[in-house]
């Protein structure tokens, strides 16, 4: 569990971001509003020229969903099969419930006053949980994942 705090493109960070787990062949869901699902889905789609990144939104129908390795959008926790990494690139907190089924919890934090806000708050709700969040700052370096 990480929080990959000050990204100053949190878009941008998140493509990097899916395409070093896609390398590493993990499974990956990102957690995100609709609106910004469609954004970033364009955005794996043309950022890098030939660098394409196989996903879907959630809602994409069942076949599609078992052979992407991305699955983006606001209900990806309730997605099947399950995934290895979740992206959280909302506002919202992940379903407590689901939470466990993930290997890796990756929060994005950009820059901005509310962002930071209301990732401390996600920090001490997985503190709650009995999860211990890692802090990574992107700051020094943005274009590295600290992994």
């Amino acid at each position: 569990m990480a929080f990959h705090f000050n990204a100053s493109d949190k878009q941008a960070y998140a493509v990097r971001l899916l395409r070093k787990a896609f390398t590493r062949g993990a499974r990956t869901h990102v957690l995100l509003d609709r609106e910004m699902a469609t954004r970033l889905e364009v955005d794996l789609w043309i950022r890098v020229a030939g660098d394409f990144l196989p996903h879907c939104l959630d809602d994409s129908p069942a076949p599609v969903l078992r052979r992407s390795p991305i699955v983006l959008g606001p209900s990806v926790m309730q997605v099947q099969p399950e995934a290895q990494v979740l992206v959280n690139l909302s506002e919202m907190l992940p379903d407590s419930g689901l939470i466990g089924r993930y290997q890796r919890i990756i929060e994005v934090v950009s820059t901005s006053p509310r962002d930071r806000e209301l990732a401390r708050q996600r920090w001490r709700w997985y503190r709650e949980s009995g999860m211990e969040p890692e802090r990574h700052d992107l700051g020094a370096s943005e274009g590295s994942t600290h992994h």
